[in-house]
């Protein structure tokens, strides 16, 4: 994605199963869990650079000593900043005395970060600030074990205002009206109340101090979270430490965000992407699961695990932007399934270069496409392959060797053109300066493009376009080429998402300032102000009862005519290149990811009733100049 958009955040989860000294003789480390935990999250690093949080439980810790380490960090590395801050500890013991790191017991005792439970959190900040207070995992704090929880995630909820007031009529007084804060205390009330129900049921038969040991025992994780999830509406997955050991990941009913899991006899671990726990325990993806729909793999502080329903699963809609650009190409299917939007786009490409592929260069941009591109290229040659064929047919019997070698040395012009140079600071604020320093973020290769040539860009998805018009096409027009083709390898995106993706204003959309043009050029802005009226005469209504009325916006135009509009859109001024932007089609993506068929942001096909609800306040925030988000 040549524009930059943050998005969902990465969790990972690790509960050793095994006595801390059989990881010291195993392994020859003390550290194995923390080592483990920087392994789950460097490894997922592409889903969160704004901020970063680890947090500790200590499983049966003596009474007096710290059983919950947290620490957090925004500073600019923060993955790297919270190891640094955690290690120095373990620095500091080294040095003095070495043999006490080969102690997994006295470090247990007397050091944080050596438990035997952790949850991970990288953060992308998709709403509200970056400050420390807004990184994960959050505290909900108490001197029971049994009433504390560590809590970290990958969520976005539809309706925080509908849950805040849950609270409010329960007699809580929220600090902030957040997602983050209205599940930690929507989870933390029904775990007192929990809590409370074991202690009453049981305070004449025990002392107080032995229902302590009762409550850990008899807690029901699962009827707490199917209380706690009851109204929640929104893509999530959502993972929490109990302070005396219990654990959770927590799935949301149609799988819109991902959770995979992995468990053997030494450990349990959960992580946002299945390659990840395959890289740090070297195991085969056979033995990774996903968490299913609905359902929470549940932890027992005795090292039971279990899955369990906790909402009833609805329509499987997991996100297809993972597919195309979020998650890591390393995993097995996202490969393939990459490489098959790229295929699948080349027909398309054919028609517009005029099945010239001897004047024609394939390139990518950014490098997430590259896969993509690669699959472009495999159905360039499978086309080449038949051209070939055909020529060699129709040399006959007199065809020599070398006729044969020229047609056989036909092949892609495939090339590396662009490349990123460096991440400009837009500390100019003179739009003319700064347009042009914002035009030198990508570089090209220079010699390979000729102005007889077609040149064929593939990214994996166009957003706003603003990178594209203030930088990428302007110095792909300085090689030269006749023809510009910029490739989608994902369908316009016409709609915010509501589910994790900074995606939530309409005016960010290409595809929709290309449809408001389009309206204007054929004379049907009425469109506009009754859509508008339409999403008016909803706005107080239940979320249950909205329409998607935005779709009407698009229903004149077909998918061609609005790419179309959106070339001439994004093609600079001056550009002496004709440019041309296509798009995925919906049925190829769906053909491409036959298992991720969330489609929402392409579509507006929500799949729960929050998301109507936003798409129609984005709209009439962009239409009553409002530049703040629906959600």
């Amino acid at each position: 994605m040549s524009d930059f958009i943050k998005h969902e955040c990465g969790v990972a989860l690790l509960r050793l199963l095994k006595p801390l000294d059989f990881y010291q003789k195993k392994y020859g480390t003390s550290l194995y869990a923390l080592n483990k935990m920087y392994l789950l999250m460097e490894k997922q690093h592409n889903r969160g650079q704004d901020g970063v949080g680890i947090a500790n439980i200590k499983l049966d810790i003596d009474v007096g000593k710290r059983y919950i380490s947290r620490k957090r960090s925004v500073a600019t590395n923060p993955l790297q900043d919270v190891f640094e801050q955690i290690n120095k500890r373990f620095v500091e013991i080294e040095k003095k005395n070495p043999a006490k790191l080969k102690d997994p017991e006295w470090m247990k005792q007397n050091l944080p970060f050596t438990g035997e439970l952790f949850l991970g959190h990288l953060r992308y900040g998709t709403f509200g600030g970056n400050t420390i207070e807004q990184c994960h995992p959050f505290l909900r704090q108490n001197n029971w074990k049994t009433r504390n929880i560590a809590l970290a995630g990958n969520f976005n909820m539809t309706n925080v205002d509908e849950l805040f007031q849950q609270l409010v009529d329960l007699g809580q007084h929220p600090k902030e009206m957040a997602d983050t804060v209205t599940i930690l205390e929507k989870i933390g009330h029904f775990l007192d109340e929990e809590n409370d129900k074991i202690y009453y049921s049981n305070k004449d038969k025990f002392s107080k101090k032995d229902i302590t040991r009762v409550i850990e025992d008899e807690l029901d994780l699962q009827d707490i979270l199917i209380q706690s999830a009851k109204y929640w509406d929104g893509g999530y997955v959502i993972c929490g430490l109990l302070g005396h050991g219990d654990a959770f990941a927590l799935r949301d009913p149609n799988a819109i965000r991902p959770a995979y899991y992995y468990k053997d006899d030494e450990v349990v671990v959960v992580a946002s992407e299945r390659p990840v726990i395959q890289t740090a325990f070297n195991v085969k993806s056979d033995n990774i699961f996903e968490i299913k729909r609905g359902h929470a793999l549940i932890i027992k502080k005795d090292g039971t695990v279990h899955e369990k329903q906790i909402c009833k699963p609805e329509k499987r809609t997991s996100c297809s932007f993972e597919r195309i650009y979020f998650s890591r190409g390393n995993d097995k299917d996202i490969y393939n399934e990459r490489l098959e939007l790229g295929k699948r786009i080349f027909p398309k490409v054919l028609e517009l270069i005029d099945n010239d592929m001897k004047n024609t260069v394939f390139s990518y941009i950014p490098n997430t496409a590259e896969v993509s591109y690669f699959g472009l290229i495999k159905s360039c040659n499978t086309y080449l392959n038949k051209v070939k064929t055909r020529k060699i047919q129709a040399l006959g019997n007199s065809r020599c060797d070398d006729e044969i070698a020229k047609i056989m040395s036909i092949s892609p012009r495939a090339e590396k053109i662009a490349i990123k140079d460096a991440k400009l600071r837009t500390f100019i604020t003179s739009d003319n300066s700064r347009d042009d320093l914002v035009a030198h973020v990508y570089d090209v290769t220079y010699g390979k493009v000729t102005p007889n040539d077609n040149l064929v860009i593939i990214d994996d998805s166009i957003v706003r376009g603003t990178t594209l018009k203030q930088s990428i096409i302007r110095i792909l027009d300085r090689l030269g080429p006749k023809k510009i083709i910029v490739v989608s390898s994902a369908p316009q995106i016409r709609y915010p998402d509501c589910y994790g993706i900074d995606m939530a204003k309409m005016g960010d959309f290409i595809a929709f300032n290309a449809a408001v043009h389009l309206l204007k050029d054929t004379n049907q802005m009425q469109i506009l102000s009754e859509t508008y009226k339409k999403c008016k005469e909803q706005e107080n209504l239940p979320k249950e009862k909205i329409k998607n009325f935005v779709k009407e916006i698009y229903q004149p135009f077909t998918a061609e005519q609005i790419s179309k509009k959106i070339s001439e859109l994004l093609t600079p001024k001056g550009t002496k290149a004709k440019v041309e932007i296509i798009y995925q089609s919906i049925s190829d993506l769906h053909d491409s990811c036959p298992n991720h068929k969330g489609d929402w942001y392409f579509t507006g096909n929500y799949p729960t009733p929050g998301g109507n609800k936003v798409v129609n306040k984005a709209f009439m925030n962009y239409i009553e100049g409002k530049n703040s988000r629906a959600y």
